[in-house]
């Protein structure tokens, strides 16, 4: 077994250390020079790559459309919304000079006092107001409605406590803003968006997901109403998965974004804002993968299958390449990812735990011997189970296996987080159960004063107001007063 592999952290000893260890050995991501940013290694990045594939044909199957927006905003944008500034305000990274000098001897570089900038500016933490100020140009009339744009971006948040891929100071997502012409066009699509995120999750993650909306106290800055995507990882957290936002009319307000309606009189537009991040990323590790590696879903897997040759001599090795070459143009023509590892570099030890630790879903291993026997050895990353499977029909026997793994894996995280959902009727049941983690079900008053103190006295928020289940109203577990629903409290990454 390879050291790399040996010298990973058990998620019992570590769950943290676990995760970290697993983005590094991985070859994932590592820290890089500037604090709290990280760079995407090549691995790591064709995951990404395979999620924004997905995501950006089910955006365009939705109708809309990719533009691109600048980087760095006029910092009088950022203060046209109050709530919005004031959720931003201490994220925000400034610029403030344009030019760099040489100080002389023994000073370096130096900010040039002199090219000062007239306005500051802000490297985005989002885009929601350049992005209004530009729509106040491309929109009169009805007839320039709905508007429905995607970015592709990176964005800059000034977080103190870093972890890779879950919550770093840059990260990468798309961000859509659309703008509508009535309230409830404007709230349909943010719930289609939800379900879109959702839909992804779930089929191509291979990760359950809850629905809900976000309380007053977790609601976006500056939004009228955030829905949420939200799922537990294997230690019992829940992460924030993906949000859409209804913005009401408060940045047609702030930058007087008005339209001519049917009845040819002004009214302003109405908004909605939506993302996933790199942070799907961190979910996907913590949700299927285990002590010997990543465990990732068919559908996203860089590499879905890699077969390994064991031989012994250049004829041996000739004679396995003669008969893995029509394998692999029968797997890439069922739109399978294959590479074929017979590269002298590495014993076959070591590709099998290289490939364990990267969470390839299918390995095939052919000798001399299976080539006699018309045979080839299959492992499954799911299970780690073994066998010997005919090369006869190899193909479309992988191509079901990789579906059946992808259901194993989402099935596997929905009965953990069955298992881990619990409902409480009393506060101090309520404290008894959240420390040992998952969601917990309980019945909350509406205020943001019963929300603070749950949140100061155990560290748990409440994650969703659910959209489907239970909405059976009942009295607050800390309280006493009428509740309209029970809400999913977790602690959460």
């Amino acid at each position: 077994m390879a050291k790399e592999l040996k010298d990973l952290t058990k998620r019992a000893d570590n769950y943290s250390q676990w995760y970290n260890d697993l983005v590094i050995k991985a070859d994932l991501a590592e820290p890089s020079a500037v604090r709290g940013c990280m760079v995407i290694k090549p691995y790591g990045y064709a995951i990404w790559e395979k999620m924004q594939h997905e995501l950006d044909r089910m955006f365009k199957e939705t109708g809309h459309q990719n533009a691109y927006f600048p980087l760095l905003i006029p910092k009088s944008f950022l203060s046209k919304e109050a709530d919005h500034v004031e959720g931003f305000a201490k994220e925000c990274a400034v610029v403030t000079h344009y030019r760099l000098k040489n100080g002389g001897e023994g000073k370096g570089v130096v900010v040039d006092p002199e090219a000062r900038l007239e306005e500051e500016l802000i490297i985005r933490p989002t885009s929601e107001t350049i992005i209004w100020n530009t729509y106040r140009n491309w929109i009169q009339s009805y007839r320039d409605l709905p508007i429905l744009i995607n970015q592709w971006a990176n964005v800059l948040r000034w977080e103190m406590r870093t972890r890779l891929f879950l919550r770093t100071a840059e990260f990468l997502w798309q961000e859509g803003h659309t703008a509508h012409a009535t309230a409830e066009e404007a709230l349909e699509e943010a719930t289609k968006m939800l379900n879109v995120y959702a839909t992804f999750a779930e089929k191509y993650m291979a990760m359950p997901v809850v629905k809900g909306v976000k309380s007053a106290n977790e609601r976006f800055a500056g939004a009228v109403e955030t829905f949420t995507i939200e799922a537990m990882m294997q230690d019992g957290k829940a992460l924030q998965s993906g949000t859409s936002h209804f913005l009401g009319q408060n940045f047609a307000k702030a930058f007087d974004v008005t339209f001519i309606n049917k009845e040819n009189k002004p009214e302003l537009v109405w908004a909605t804002s939506w993302g996933v991040s790199t942070r799907l990323m961190g979910a996907l590790i913590m949700i299927h993968s285990d002590d010997n590696g990543l465990v990732l879903p068919p559908h996203l897997a860089p590499i879905q299958t890699v077969i390994v040759p064991i031989y012994k001599n250049d004829e041996q090795r000739a004679a396995i390449d003669k008969a893995v070459d029509p394998i692999i143009d029968q797997l890439r023509g069922l739109g399978i990812s294959v590479k074929y590892d017979n590269a002298d570099n590495r014993r076959p030890g070591f590709k099998f735990a290289d490939y364990e630790l990267k969470g390839v879903p299918v390995r095939l291993a052919i000798g001399a011997r299976d080539l006699e026997n018309g045979t080839v050895e299959l492992m499954r990353r799911d299970t780690l189970e073994k066998s010997v499977v005919p090369l006869e029909g190899i193909a479309h026997h992988v191509k079901d296996l990789l579906e059946e793994i992808q259901q194993n894996i989402y099935d596997k995280a929905l009965k953990h987080r069955q298992e881990m959902t619990r409902t409480v009727e009393t506060y101090d049941e309520f404290k008894e159960e959240i420390e040992k983690g998952g969601f917990i079900l309980a019945h909350w008053d509406g205020t943001p004063e019963t929300e603070e103190k749950v949140k100061e006295e155990t560290k748990a928020t409440i994650r969703c107001i659910p959209l489907e289940g239970d909405k059976t109203p009942g009295k607050c577990m800390v309280t006493g007063r009428p509740s309209k629903q029970r809400v999913i409290f977790a602690r959460n990454y």
